[in-house]
């Protein structure tokens, strides 16, 4: 008998569900004959849609043979690509140092090093995002390791091109009239919008950003100088900016009334993709869920 050819771990990133939303907006979406999608990215095997580009960019590498098992990769995350290239890392035999702001959620901390990854935390007065960004490059200048980032590096949202975009197109039979996804390191938005639009450019491509004063994980507004290079403007059609607290409301009621646990971000989409709903009639509009509720507990956003 010949053994049996069973599948690893990687095989089960992407190919995440795409689900009907049947209560939040049931009145609206009804009304404009609208149809509103939440494709479930939470269902990857680390949690999240950065599974997708965590892989991407380190099978790419191997093959390009910038990296082989048992160099050292170095990465600034706020959360959710950290996680994601840790399990990678731990698959492919990597040892992976991430650095992180020290005011971002204890879960997301944990999950990282449950993988194996060394966590060097940033102080958020010394800024942030950028601050972290800024030292794993100074690391990789002092030959500590191989930054890999995920904001300059072309194999983010060709993990999207690849994977995420065909998802779509395929499961909505082609229907599909609106894409909203969060705008953070823009990987998503960037690598979706460019496989859509290839098969129908009416598509229209919405991303949502904070307002002013919102501090929402996931979602944010880089300074000119740190904008991701990977970010290509005239692929998104229009931008909404969204409130921290109908972000969290929205994640909320997602729980609450669809089943749905997800993060803030995906709340913050999910309140964009109404807001397009309002304004048109007999569309399909799809949104990411990026991740899972789960790793958000302790912020208190769920009460």
């Amino acid at each position: 008998m010949m053994p049996k050819n069973y599948p690893t771990i990687d095989q089960f990133v992407g190919n995440t569900p795409l689900v009907k939303i049947q209560r939040i907006g049931a009145e609206l979406l009804s009304a404009r004959q609208n149809i509103l999608l939440a494709k479930l990215e939470g269902n990857n095997p680390a949690g999240s849609v950065k599974d997708r580009p965590a892989l991407s960019m380190i099978l790419e590498a191997e093959r390009r043979g910038d990296i082989k098992a048992g160099d050292t990769l170095i990465e600034a995350t706020s959360g959710n690509t950290g996680i994601a290239l840790a399990m990678v890392a731990a698959m492919r035999g990597y040892k992976m140092i991430l650095i992180m702001p020290d005011n971002l959620s204890v879960e997301r901390r944990l999950s990282m090093q449950v993988y194996g990854a060394e966590l060097i935390l940033t102080r958020a007065e010394d800024g942030g995002m950028e601050y972290a960004r800024d030292l794993a490059l100074r690391m990789q200048a002092e030959g500590k390791g191989k930054v890999l980032n995920q904001f300059a590096n072309t194999d983010n949202p060709l993990a999207h091109i690849r994977t995420t975009g065909p998802e779509i197109w395929r499961d909505t039979d082609g229907e599909v009239t609106h894409f909203v996804s969060a705008m953070g390191t823009t990987g998503t938005i960037t690598g979706v919008s460019t496989y859509l639009k290839s098969k129908n450019s009416n598509i229209q491509i919405v991303g949502a950003q904070p307002a002013e004063g919102s501090s929402i994980p996931g979602i944010r507004k880089w300074p000119p100088e740190y904008m991701p290079e990977i970010f290509n403007a005239s692929l998104v059609d229009k931008e909404i900016l969204v409130e921290q607290s109908d972000a969290e409301r929205m994640a909320r009621q997602m729980a609450t009334e669809e089943g749905i646990f997800a993060g803030v971000s995906s709340g913050g989409a999910l309140w964009a993709a109404l807001e397009v709903a309002k304004t048109v009639q007999n569309a399909t509009i799809v949104f990411i869920v990026c991740d899972r509720g789960d790793r958000y507990l302790s912020t208190g956003v769920f009460g």
